[in-house]
C-alpha cells in the first residue's frame, strides 16, 4: 500500500502492481485517475478535524466514490464510522499513532509499548470491527502486538504503517520511498520516519534539476539583454503589403 499524490505516481503504482494506495480527493477526483490506476484500490478521506455534520460527510463519502475512491478513510468516533458504514460505505479507521489526535496518546510516539496501551488498541481494533469499519491504519505500534491483534481480528484488514509485517498490508508513503521533497512539501512532512525506507533518491535528482533551471532562466535573461531572442522563428509574420497598409492608417507620431 502506498500515500500517492501524484497521476505518475499512481501509474507507476498500478504498473508495478501495488495492491492499495491512499490519495487526496483531488487526485482521486481527477479525470485521468482511474485511466492510469484502474486496478489501484484507492482510500480517500478526511480526518474528524475536517469533515462536518453526519450527513455532510456522507453526501461527500458518496462523492467520493461515485468519482473513483473505493473507500473512506476516517479518523473520528466509533458513531460515524458505524453511521457511514449503516449507509454501505466501506469505511477504514486508524489506531495506534493517529496524527489528527496525537495529543490523545502522547504526541508523536510509538504507542503501544506498554500491556495497557497495547490492550487499549485492541479493543479500539475490536470497536473499528463491531462498528462496520473494513480496515483500520494501524501505525507506530510494536510488531508483536500489531500480529496478536491481527490474529484474533476476523473480519477488520489491519494496514500495517511502522507495526511490522503480521498485518495485511504495508503501507509507506511514496514520497518516503521516493525521497522526494516536491511530495513532501505538499503533504507538510519534513523528515522521512523512521518505519520507511528509501529506494530511489529523488531528493538529487531534483537539486540538479533546480541547478538546470537556474541555468536555463539565466541564459534567457542573457538572451533577451542581447537581443539574440526573440528570432525570426519564434515570430507571427506579416505581409509587407499588409504592414505598409497598417502603418498608414496609424496616427503619425
Amino acid at each position: 500500500m502506498l500515500r500517492i499524490f501524484t497521476l505518475e505516481e499512481a501509474e507507476a503504482a498500478e504498473i508495478a502492481g501495488i495492491d492499495l494506495a491512499s490519495a487526496p480527493s483531488e487526485l482521486v477526483t481527477h479525470p485521468r485517475y482511474r485511466e492510469v490506476a484502474p486496478s489501484l484500490f484507492t482510500l480517500t478521506g478526511r480526518t474528524h478535524l475536517e469533515v462536518g455534520s453526519a450527513d455532510d460527510h456522507l453526501r461527500w463519502a458518496g462523492e467520493m466514490l461515485r468519482a473513483g475512491a473505493d473507500c473512506i478513510y476516517y479518523s473520528g468516533s466509533l458513531d460515524r464510522i458505524e453511521y457511514l458504514a449503516k449507509e454501505y460505505i466501506p469505511v477504514v479507521g486508524h489506531v495506534g499513532l493517529v496524527p489528527s489526535r496525537a495529543s490523545w496518546t502522547g504526541g508523536f510516539r510509538a504507542v503501544g509499548k506498554t500491556a495497557n496501551e497495547a490492550l487499549r488498541i485492541h479493543a479500539e481494533c475490536v470497536a473499528l470491527e463491531n462498528a462496520g469499519a473494513i480496515a483500520a491504519e494501524v501505525e507506530v505500534i510494536p510488531a508483536a502486538v500489531a500480529a496478536e491483534i491481527s490474529k484474533r481480528l476476523t473480519r477488520l484488514s489491519l494496514w500495517s504503517m511502522g507495526a511490522g509485517a503480521g498485518c495485511d498490508a504495508q503501507y509507506l508513503f511514496a514520497m518516503d520511498i521516493l525521497n522526494d521533497p516536491t511530495n513532501r512539501d505538499l503533504s507538510g512532512t519534513a523528515h522521512i520516519p523512521r518505519h520507511s525506507k528509501v529506494y530511489r533518491d529523488f531528493s538529487a535528482e531534483h537539486a540538479r534539476l533546480q541547478r538546470e533551471r537556474i541555468a536555463a532562466f539565466n541564459e534567457f535573461r542573457t538572451d533577451v539583454e542581447s537581443g539574440v531572442f526573440p528570432t525570426e522563428a519564434h515570430l507571427v509574420p506579416i505581409a509587407e503589403d499588409e504592414l505598409a497598409k497598417f502603418r498608414a492608417a496609424l496616427p503619425p507620431l
